[in-house]
């Protein structure tokens, strides 16, 4: 896990019944538990949060202006994902840790930051992916769904198929652009010759303009500039006989204001202070003068040239009437010029009318040869990606106390040698993908979601979580209930998996299950306060004896009893046996 992102810590202030909380996880298995409403799911919704969840108001604590949420990542390799992410966001990672934190106020608003950058919760929700696999109740809902059966087989396939995927939907994005244009150029073929002329009409006027970008704006600058060269000339001269005039001009009074300073120089600090500063206002009046002056020799009236900028204006006014829309000038003029680059192509593709659409009909069947063959590739990396994922899921859920189930990934694809339909591409390829499971090996192959309880679900899920692990490089794997109907046998099983996982990433869970808290690395105990908040001395780290009086607690339902604390001792002496 050293190469690997972490969470280090979580901070959370005002969130439902939390009042203030840190905790500090370690590498491992870390394991939240505590009595049914203690806020161990509140501790998850504040992470949830954190990772550019939807926000809602009614999570701040009654009686606070807002709450506040934070947490702490270790970053010991940046990838170039998150490199891209933090670049794009101006969030520093450069010490090799991310801080991500997220404010709700009660009147509903949100503040999302991210290394110390605000930024859009959305920027979140990109760090999150890099960072945390969130795999709660609802992931048992997803996962019945096609689409999400697809992207968990297309993420264990690896780079070899990502590489595959990009290269087919490039190939599918050529084919649907060369089929608009086959389509606009059949459906022009009634009005061709109207828009042949109109578009030639349109480029020889461009071409006649021949406009230069933020040329209409220069000229209306210059155009004003000339048009008061009068006004113009007045006021510098008026400036320059203030400035320089000998008998009465600004730099006159100044000079001889200087030269009575200079009687007295060194005689007063205060005095030679101020004949310092009126010496810096001097220079600085006398730059000005000099520039003024400067200013009015070249200031001159020129007609001519101010007749061919307003004939040059009036040229680029009538054109944008005619084909320009409610844009400024120079911003019309900008879309203009995109519009003459296409004009030519338009004009060859109007022109050239039936040999024109066969000849974007034949470089059509060209691509469409390379999209089948795209495709079929990706079909073959999928089913062999498939035939490797059931096998290896199928290992972990027999060990999940499910010792006769089968895992099994179905892909359905169309025929490639037959007639393929329209409908039969589409971004993410031509296959469908079904995970089935088969309860015993005479059993039918029934859909995922179809043929197992709601125990079952979880440990699929958690399998799926396993092996997805090894080749998905996520950090931190967060469990909420994964052992919901799990109990016995199973729920130990479950422990011991988690704890697998564990030795490769960091594991968060929060779990009810004495069995599977035993596994813990890490253990901290939720527990309410006298009037149903949770304050920091709510959330402890537990030590050896803490841990086995928690476990007992979970096994009886009641603490102090020395028989469930004795069966808590051997649970945790289980783990130990095998670690």
């Amino acid at each position: 896990m050293s190469e690997r992102t972490y969470l280090e810590e979580i901070s959370i202030r005002n969130l439902g019944i939390i009042d203030q909380s840190t905790l500090e996880f370690g590498g491992g298995l870390n394991v939240l538990t505590g009595e049914t409403g203690a806020g161990k799911t509140m501790i998850l919704t504040a992470l949830a949060l954190v990772l550019g969840g939807k926000s809602d108001s009614d999570l701040v604590r009654s009686g606070s202006e807002r709450l506040i949420a934070s947490a702490q990542f270790a970053l010991p390799a940046v990838t170039d994902a998150l490199t891209e992410i933090a670049e794009s966001s101006g969030a520093d990672i450069s010490e090799g840790a991310l801080i991500l934190t997220r404010t709700v106020n009660s009147d509903g608003k949100s503040k999302a930051v991210a290394g110390g950058t605000t930024v859009p919760a959305a920027t979140l929700a990109n760090f999150a992916d890099n960072l945390v696999e969130i795999h709660g109740q609802a992931a048992n809902h997803q996962i019945v769904k096609p689409a999400r059966q697809r992207e968990l087989l297309d993420r264990y396939a690896g780079p070899k198929f990502a590489t595959a995927l990009a290269t087919y939907q490039k190939v599918f994005a050529d084919y649907n652009d060369l089929k608009a244009r086959i389509k606009a150029a059949q459906d022009s073929a009634s009005k061709r010759d109207r828009e042949v002329a109109d578009l030639e009409e349109f480029l020889n006027g461009w071409t006649k303009l021949k406009p230069v970008r933020g040329e209409y704006g220069e000229v209306t600058n210059q155009i004003a500039r000339l048009s008061s060269v009068e006004d113009l000339r007045a006021a510098s001269s008026g400036a320059n006989a203030a400035l320089s005039d000998e008998s009465a001009g600004a730099l006159t009074a100044l000079g001889a204001a200087r030269r009575f300073l200079d009687l007295a120089k060194g005689k007063d600090a205060k005095l030679d202070e101020i004949s310092s500063a009126l010496a810096e206002g001097f220079f600085l009046i006398d730059d000005a003068a000099r520039e003024i002056s400067s200013y009015l020799t070249a200031l001159e009236a020129d007609p001519g040239k101010l007749d061919a900028l307003q004939g040059r204006k009036a040229e680029i006014n009538s054109f944008l009437k005619k084909y320009g829309s409610a844009l400024a000038a120079d911003d019309d003029l900008a879309a203009l010029a995109i519009r003459a680059k296409g004009a030519k192509e338009a004009i060859a593709d109007l022109n050239g009318g039936e040999d024109r659409i066969r000849q974007l009909q034949a470089e059509l069947s060209q691509i469409k040869a390379e999209l089948l063959k795209s495709a079929k590739e990706l079909t073959d990396l999928r089913t062999s990606a498939s035939i490797s994922l059931s096998k290896s899921v199928t290992a972990e859920i027999n060990a999940l106390a499910m010792p006769h189930t089968k895992f099994s990934i179905a892909i359905s694809t169309p025929d490639y040698k037959g007639a393929l339909k329209e409908s039969d591409f589409t971004t993410m390829g031509c296959d469908e993908v079904l995970m089935q499971i088969q309860g015993h090996s005479d059993g039918p192959l029934i859909a995922l979601g179809k043929g197992a309880s709601g125990g079952e679900m979880s440990r699929i899920m958690l399998a799926l979580e396993v092996v997805l692990a090894q080749t998905h490089p996520v950090g931190t794997y967060i469990f909420d209930e994964v052992d919901a109907g799990v109990g016995g046998k199973a729920a130990i099983e479950v422990g011991r998996r988690l704890a697998a996982l564990a030795k490769h990433t960091q594991v968060i869970v929060v779990t009810h299950l004495p069995q599977v808290a035993a596994w813990a690395d890490t253990h901290f105990v939720v527990k309410k306060s006298g009037d149903g908040s949770v304050s920091q001395s709510g959330v402890a780290k537990l030590d050896e004896p803490g841990r086995v009086e928690e476990i007992a607690r979970m096994l009886a339902g009641l603490e102090g009893s020395a028989s469930a604390q004795e069966h808590a001792a051997e649970l945790l002496a289980m783990r130990e046996s095998v670690s």
